[in-house]
């Protein structure tokens, strides 16, 4: 998509509905089950933020970033996932906690990015985290600079997403089930899945509503 149309879109983006759950959970693991919100709460989960930013390459192509985080001991460890992190109580809202980590982690000043949407929650079970997902432009192509937490920065093309072979199957293992198949966007050769990939689900079903 040309980052001009892009533009002409956001006012749309900010007044469509959003898919909710219906549209997390299609690109969620089948063993993944539909926490609702009393059991949410009494879990009593840690609030956290993201940011998909989106922006113009220099093609003038619209993008959004990613990132492979470093490898630490953590259920979170190598994963990818948005730009984000834990709330502070300095952020005073969580918009600002996605801003502020953004800006620690790959060193663009929210100054320069305009937040147009906040999207549904997304509870992680297995780290106890609440997360709530923000969509976010800055008007040129940035200059990234990446933190100890980020190993990689995957640039992706919102038409990328947008296109229905994005989406397919991997087989995935981990601490808490083992080669399970689940559904994930494969994205610059990336395999994306589990609790980004319903947000980004849930994003790409917005844009395709406008």
């Amino acid at each position: 998509m040309n980052f001009i149309e892009f533009e002409h879109i956001i006012s749309k983006i900010e007044t469509s509905k959003l898919g909710g759950l219906e549209a997390q959970f299609k690109l969620a693991p089948r063993l993944r089950l539909q926490y609702n919100e009393e059991f949410i709460a009494n879990a009593n989960p840690k609030k956290a933020a993201v940011l998909a930013l989106f922006y113009p390459n220099y093609l003038n192509e619209t993008c959004f970033l990613l990132t492979l985080r470093a490898s630490y001991k953590g259920v979170h460890s190598a994963q990818i996932s948005f730009p984000g992190g834990k709330f502070e109580k300095e952020d005073t809202t969580l918009e600002k906690t996605a801003l502020r980590e953004t800006n620690e982690e790959v060193g663009i000043n929210s100054k320069y990015i305009k937040v147009f949407k906040e999207v549904t929650d997304v509870y992680i079970p297995p780290s106890n985290f609440l997360v709530t997902p923000y969509l976010g432009v800055t008007l040129k192509q940035p200059n990234f600079i990446k933190n100890e937490e980020v190993e990689t920065l995957i640039e992706v093309k919102l038409s990328d997403l947008l296109n229905s072979n994005s989406i397919t199957t991997t087989n995935v293992t981990t601490s808490y089930m083992q080669k399970v198949e689940v559904p994930c966007f494969k994205l610059n050769k990336y395999i994306v899945w589990g609790a980004t990939a319903m947000m980004l689900s849930e994003i790409r079903e917005l844009f395709k509503s406008v």
